[in-house]
Parts: C-alpha cells; structure tokens; sequence
C-alpha cells in the first residue's frame, strides 16, 4: 500500500469523499449554482429557520395569543407550527425563519411549491425523522417525497 492511498479504515468511516472520490458540491445534480442565490441552502440556515419559527409558533402564538401553557398542553405549539408552516410555505413558499434566514421552499423546477407537496412536506417535517435522512444534496426524505427543495434567496 502506498503512502499516497487512504487506509480502507479511512475510506469507511469517512465515506467515500475520503477515497479520493468527487460527488461534487450540493445541488450540482440538480442544476443548481455552488454559492448564492438559488443554491442549496446550508444546515445553519435550515436549522436557524426552524427555531425562530418554532419559537414564534411557541411563545407568540401559543403563550401570548391563546394564552396556552405549552408544558401543559404540548400538542399546541406542534399544531400550531404545522399549520402555520402549511399556510405560509404553501402560498408563499417561506415561513417567517425562512425569511428571516435567507432560505425559501421551491419546486423542483424551481417554482413555487403547490399546496399538496406542501402539505405531505408538513407532515413528514412534524414526524421530525424524514427531515434527519438527507441525501448529498441536502434534501431530506421530507424534500425528496414532496419534491421540493430548499434553496438560498
């Protein structure tokens, strides 16, 4: 074995970028720029756009307009988040931490998403486990089912 060649140890854990082998930058296979507007958005972005939004829905929404306590009724602000994530995403294609974080929902075609993705996409998001399994584009099973993506503005 050659210096120059990676351990097989490597190669496993690491995966296969680590053996040397290119896939190319996110969103490539999907026609989409490496950087700026219209490229796939990043994880800090996703994940900042989910706790504004989630922080909205909780003490805004829950606490400060129904007058809610969220310890005692939980389902409030997971309902409320969905059906607020439906509404805004499904007719504006961003929620307010999306906005606020510079990301928005698209089509694969890069339009705007119809209302039934938008809503297979809500509930898979509530089950939080689809948006965990990604592929190397950054889309979730939650993007992939629904067919859209989520991309920088």
């Amino acid at each position: 074995m050659s210096s120059n060649e990676p351990r097989w140890t490597q190669t496993w854990l690491g995966g296969v970028r680590s053996a040397g082998i290119d896939l190319g930058y996110p969103g490539e296979r999907l026609g989409l720029p490496e950087e700026g507007s219209g490229s796939v958005a990043g994880w800090g972005r996703r994940i900042a756009a989910l706790v504004i939004d989630w922080m909205i829905c909780t003490w805004v929404v829950v606490q400060l307009l129904l007058r809610m306590n969220p310890a005692e009724s939980p389902w409030a602000p997971a309902l409320v988040f969905a059906l607020q994530y439906l509404l805004l995403v499904g007719f504006m294609g961003q929620t307010f931490g999306h906005r606020l974080a510079g990301v928005r929902v698209a089509a694969m075609d890069g339009g705007a998403p119809r209302l039934l993705p938008v809503l297979v996409r809500t509930v898979l998001l509530g089950l939080a486990l689809p948006a965990l399994i990604w592929d190397r584009d950054h889309r979730g099973v939650h993007d992939r089912v629904s067919n859209t993506m989520v991309v920088r503005m």
